[in-house]
């Protein structure tokens, strides 16, 4: 081998070697290159979220946890767990619990959501068991997300972790990513009171997710209406959801029938689920934008209606650490009308009431005016006393009569005068016996009350204006918490009918009419209001002829409220069978105060004075004469044919 071609191996050997390290190292700078990006991929990405976090991220229901595997595929396992991976031990679910003298919460860290929530202080009207609002199987509230390609994520199916508090009335509960990008949910128990604050910060996700979700948070809340009272039918007509228009009216979704609604034209203060005496109600901090709702009618022994409400609010962002944050407070407690009442009580702003006591029904708006001006306010002031819920009913039964007597008697003095007239009218009836005189009849009777002074419609104005007042109690009652837990005689919970006789065997028509149960006080009140019915005709017995078959109409309305009123509350039966009595007595009293000799000998004289008719007066024997004039001469045109 010459010198050239020894020259000529050794140049390529070096050559080779040389380019061996060269390559090694561009692979190496390749190779960090390569590492680099996939950091930044998951860094970046937080789209990694799976619903199940553990060794590896499931894809299977997630298309989030699907793009987290397939960066951590082309990374250091190590590196994936550190920024977004917990482990299995982690994610074991717990539960945290939140209380006061008034609520019990419980948490869960799987989806930061309320499991259970007491309230303390009340009972189910039929067993033993506490007033449970929400239990696992009825209630789920949770936060949707949706990225730039629009596959959700629900904060329902992710783990959190309990962060640590020196408030015990606090919980911190954090889903991390990374260490710069989380969901903090944390929840806030009032110390004294039913109010919950839920605040909700989304960290450094913000450019991940699609312009809708960024821009408007979308939160689902479900709720199926656990049974509480011992009437099912009573409580399901007393259950709706109501929502509330930023300084509008609240409206209400149908309670007798499903219902399902939109409300978009103005943003939304709150949305209560309710029942007859509790309800859980959502008040966000600034408003909601747009609340579907939906309430569906159940057919079952422990749940009465589903409701479910998708509720959009746009969340406030911060640009200096790329947060989005929105809260809400949750009420979780009862319908207490002088409760709710007080959230309003420093608020001189319209925009800003609350108005969360008109959850409470209490008629519409005249009915409601006497609820609130008159009928609560007294009720509350004999409560104060520390009387019994029956007594004050009693009392407050008592006090109402006496309010009304003045009109009471004003009725019964109409009727009197009438009354004493009634030889008269008799005698007027015998002067024109035949049916085609009735008109001349009724002038002639007309014209004797004209005379003595007698306004026939003046015992009907008296009732009219008793009405509001009787029927703002009807609303009053079944509204009314205090007498929930509260017995009183026989009756063990005055909220609920005071079942005398009951029975499970479905019989045709009378199980029907009576929900298989009679209440005592019920009974009471019809057989008071059928003596009242025949006292008060004989009573008001003017002589004046009657339409066919009114007397027994009279008798058979006693009849209908049986029916009607058998499963109402029995404090309402027990009001109505006490105002009955007393109706009964005043009537009585009436009569014995009223002399019906000096009363007559007071129209007689009445009649001597000349009267100036009024232009009422006037129309009306006016109309008489024309449809008097019209009858002659129909009857003289039928003479005629024959």
């Amino acid at each position: 081998m010459d010198k050239n071609t020894i020259t000529g191996f050794i140049l390529i050997i070096a050559v080779f070697i040389g380019f061996s390290i060269y390559s090694s190292k561009e692979a190496e700078k390749q190779k960090d290159k390569l590492v680099t990006e996939n950091k930044e991929i998951i860094e970046n990405r937080q789209d990694v979220l799976s619903f199940e976090r553990g060794d590896s991220l499931s894809s299977v229901n997630n298309p989030w946890g699907e793009l987290a595997g397939a960066s951590a595929n082309n990374v250091d396992s190590t590196s994936v767990t550190a920024d977004s991976v917990l482990s299995k031990k982690d994610l074991a679910e717990k539960t945290i619990v939140l209380e006061n003298n008034k609520l019990k919460l419980t948490f869960s860290t799987k989806g930061a959501q309320l499991k259970q929530a007491l309230l303390k202080n009340y009972k189910k009207s039929f067993g033993d068991s506490t007033v449970c609002l929400v239990n696992d199987d009825n209630t789920k509230f949770y936060l949707q997300l949706r990225d730039k390609q629009r596959r959700a994520l629900e904060t329902q199916d992710l783990m959190f972790e309990v962060m640590p508090s020196n408030d015990s009335h606090i919980i911190w509960l954090r889903h991390s990513f990374t260490p710069s990008k989380y969901i903090d949910v944390i929840y806030t128990l009032s110390k004294d009171d039913y109010m919950v604050k839920c605040d909700v910060n989304v960290q450094g996700l913000e450019n991940m997710l699609d312009r809708e979700s960024a821009e408007m948070f979308e939160f689902l809340w479900s709720h199926k209406l656990a049974r509480q009272e011992k009437s099912i039918k009573n409580e399901q007509r007393h259950s709706r959801i109501s929502y509330k228009y930023v300084g509008g009216d609240v409206k209400d979704l149908s309670e007798s029938k499903n219902d399902s609604r939109e409300a978009s034209e103005a943003p939304i203060k709150w949305v209560a689920f309710k029942d007859q005496y509790f309800s859980s109600i959502l008040i966000a901090d600034t408003d909601f934008k747009t609340v579907q709702m939906d309430s569906r009618i159940l057919s079952s022994n422990d749940y009465l209606k589903d409701y479910t409400a998708k509720l959009y609010l746009q969340p406030n962002f911060n640009a200096k650490d790329n947060s989005l944050s929105t809260g809400f407070g949750f009420y979780l407690g009862p319908l207490d009308y002088s409760h709710l009442k007080s959230y309003d009580k420093n608020l001189k702003d319209n925009t800003q009431q609350l108005d969360l006591d008109k959850l409470v029904y209490l008629g519409w708006t005249v009915f409601r005016w006497v609820n609130q001006y008159f009928v609560i306010p007294v009720f509350n002031l004999l409560k104060s006393t520390g009387m019994s819920i029956g007594i004050i009913i009693l009392l407050l039964t008592i006090i109402v009569k006496v309010i009304i007597s003045p009109l009471t008697f004003k009725s019964f003095k109409s009727s009197a005068k009438m009354r004493v007239l009634k030889p008269q009218v008799d005698e007027l009836s015998e002067k024109y016996p035949k049916q085609e005189q009735a008109m001349e009849k009724q002038q002639a009777v007309m014209n004797l009350y004209r005379q003595a002074g007698v306004n026939p419609m003046a015992g009907c104005i008296p009732l009219l204006l008793q009405m509001p007042i009787l029927i703002a109690l009807f609303q009053f009652f079944p509204s009314a918490l205090d007498l929930r837990q509260e017995s009183f005689l026989w009756a063990s919970d005055l909220s609920t009918y005071d079942a005398v006789i009951e029975w499970t065997a479905n019989i045709p028509i009378i199980s029907w009419l009576f929900n298989n149960h009679i209440s005592l006080f019920c009974i009471l009140m019809t057989v008071t209001n059928i003596i009242y019915t025949k006292f008060n005709m004989e009573m008001t017995n003017t002589g004046q002829q009657q339409m066919p078959g009114m007397k027994w109409m009279m008798y058979l309305m006693p009849l209908i409220f049986l029916f009607v009123l058998n499963d109402y509350p029995s404090g309402l039966t027990y009001y109505y069978f006490i105002s009955l009595l007393i109706t009964i007595l005043l009537t009585l009293g009436f009569r014995y105060a009223v002399d019906e000799e000096k009363l007559l000998a007071q129209l007689e004289e009445n009649k001597k004075k000349p009267k100036k008719k009024s232009g009422f007066m006037a129309r009306l024997e006016e109309a008489q004469r024309m449809q008097q004039k019209q009858m002659r001469e129909q009857n003289n045109k039928k003479g005629k044919r024959k």
